[in-house]
């Protein structure tokens, strides 16, 4: 009896320790900003995102981006376009916790191709503003999944991509 005692001591010990670490890993990505490295990585696709802008569209253009989490968990990113005519690109900080890359790679070019058609003074609702022409622009912008109907078993299974 006294070796299964000690078995389920150093269980529960490893245990709590492990919660702790998590308790603070969680504590330190919500309270910081992101990391450099990701936010390198962030400013290096917008350069890219803005050069193949350029080079589709002919079009110089520097659209801000905010990291917050102040949007909701449902959303990974969003563009907006004010009423004085400024266009603004939203990522939620806590989906960058999921998966940086799916960040990256997907959402960003999604939500560029949002600020453009707003740039072109294109603001359809077709399929929730994923028009062809919105289509077109994400997959002009090196979009890896530029769908106009979203799926969200394909979210899924990217975001947990090994």
């Amino acid at each position: 009896m006294g070796k299964y005692y000690k078995i389920f001591m150093l269980i529960t010990v490893i245990s709590i320790v492990l919660l702790t670490y998590i308790s603070y890993n969680n504590q330190q990505f919500k309270n910081n900003p992101l990391s450099l490295d990701i936010v390198t990585k962030i400013e290096n696709k917008k350069n890219k995102i803005r050069a193949l802008i350029y080079n589709k569209y002919r079009v110089d253009i520097n659209i801000p981006i905010e990291i917050t989490d102040k949007i909701g968990d449902n959303l990974f990113g969003l563009a907006t376009f004010t009423k004085d005519k400024k266009i603004k690109i939203y990522l939620n900080k806590k989906r960058f916790k999921e998966n940086e890359e799916y960040m990256i790679d997907y959402v960003l070019p999604h939500e560029y191709a949002h600020a453009i058609m707003f740039y072109f003074g294109d603001f359809t609702k077709e399929n929730g503003g994923h028009s062809k022409r919105w289509q077109d622009i994400c997959l002009a912008l090196d979009g890896k999944k530029c769908d106009r109907y979203v799926n969200h078993n394909d979210i899924l299974i990217e975001k947990v991509r090994f």
